[in-house]
């Protein structure tokens, strides 16, 4: 299927046929070049409806043990405190 591009204001511009339409008018998408391609993809929105959705594909275990504990080290903040005003 072959289009043109054309001038809208100071971008160019594809129509993009009916038949080839993945987004409703309006809709956000990303374009993204690869070498000599461009790829056009609509951005999906998380939202939070889906929550109970996401939550019930988790394996019936998951978590079930909690987190593992990992033992914090000591920092060394010594060296912080001090205010430099000449690069090094």
């Amino acid at each position: 299927m072959l289009t043109r591009v054309f001038k809208s204001g100071n971008s160019l511009a594809v129509r993009i046929p009916k038949e080839l339409a993945i987004v409703e008018a309006g809709q956000e998408i990303e374009i993204e070049q690869v070498g000599n391609t461009l790829v056009v993809r609509p951005v999906k929105k998380e939202k939070l409806d889906d929550l109970m959705e996401i939550f019930a594909s988790f394996p019936k275990g998951f978590m079930s043990e909690g987190r593992e504990f990992h033992e914090q080290k000591e920092r060394d903040w010594s060296g912080f405190d001090k205010v430099k005003d000449t690069p090094e």
